[in-house]
């Protein structure tokens, strides 16, 4: 077992390590040495007591500004690193309870792994090994785990990992850019990501080789990301928000940046056929596209989610892969 890459740890892999030396690690093989960071969380408490600074160079109570610009691979993998470890707290605290600790959900509508089974069956799941990217505080890994899966849950922010070390599991957790994965060669049999990387990366297609890389032939990688259409309208959960008020063919990313100009926040925007075009470019063959309807059980607002909206036009898009 190697230092670093087991429960009770986090595991970071900087990006820019390029080793293909492999050693395994709980059955996964790793392509790089890790580097021990962070340490055990010993609280219980909703939210993690001490906090480790990510930016000392940041401005204190400086209002980002929005606009639509541009912005490349390393700009966004910096400003969100920086964002998701600022906002992880405040995020477990309003969505923790939706979420739970060991559910496996796709997005806001509350589509359930347990019944959709995009992944396949929950009972074939056993002994699976699971990639889940973006893992936030490993929900979905937890309750892979229980399906009696082996996951491997990724994510990259420290802070939002440190949340699933304050929540437990006896599985794997990785600091690592999505576009970079530290496993080797055919490391998996299925890899998950409910709302995770795609959406904030300049090049989804980096991602995709890389999942397709760390599945084995025949493996299956199911993501969700914001329905496309969504781009189209005011980011509001209220009638504001269904209204046309921009082109659903602009694709210039959303950033949030400070008084310097500097990214700290990146959303970038694909179409439908964007999206199925990166699929099959990278590999893959997309066996289905799933668009949640919003259920009745559901009375949550999130963000620009709403029971409103959700009855009326599509909040989130489900693709199911698989590589051949």
């Amino acid at each position: 077992m190697r230092e670093g890459a087991h429960p009770g740890r986090i595991a970071r892999y900087p990006a820019e390590e390029t080793s293909q030396r492999a050693k395994q690690t709980h059955g996964i093989p790793f392509r790089t040495d890790p580097r021990r960071a962070g340490r055990k969380s010993t609280t219980r408490e909703p939210i993690i007591q001490e906090r480790e600074a990510y930016d000392p160079e940041r401005s204190e109570g400086f209002e980002p500004e929005a606009t639509r610009r541009d912005a490349g691979v390393t700009e966004s993998s910096r400003a969100n690193r920086g964002w998701w470890d600022r906002n992880a707290d405040e995020y477990q605290i309003e969505h923790g309870t939706f979420l739970g600790d060991d559910r496996f959900v796709w997005g806001p509508e509350g589509l359930d792994e347990a019944e959709a089974g995009l992944l396949g069956p929950p009972e074939e799941l056993k002994g699976r090994a699971v990639l889940e990217i973006g893992a936030g505080a490993a929900q979905c890994a937890r309750w892979l785990a229980a399906q009696g899966a082996r996951p491997v849950a990724l994510d990259l922010s420290h802070r939002q990992l440190q949340h699933a070390l304050r929540i437990g599991g006896s599985f794997p957790l990785v600091c690592a850019d999505a576009g970079a994965l530290p496993f080797a060669d055919g490391s998996f049999d299925l890899a998950c990501s409910a709302y995770g990387a795609l959406p904030f990366v300049a090049d989804p297609r980096l991602v995709l080789r890389e999942v397709r890389r760390v599945l084995r032939p025949g493996g299956r990688f199911v993501f969700s990301v914001t329905h496309p259409i969504r781009w189209a309208f005011p980011d509001e959960p209220g009638p504001e928000g269904l209204s046309v008020s921009s082109s659903y063919f602009d694709r210039t990313p959303y950033v949030e940046q400070d008084e310097r100009g500097r990214a700290v926040y990146v959303e970038h925007h694909r179409t439908l056929g964007d999206r199925v075009r990166d699929i099959v470019a990278s590999g893959f063959r997309l066996v289905d596209l799933v668009e949640p309807e919003w259920p009745a059980w559901n009375t949550a607002e999130w963000g620009g989610w709403s029971p409103l909206r959700g009855n009326l036009i599509p909040g989130t898009a489900i693709f199911v892969c698989e590589r051949d």
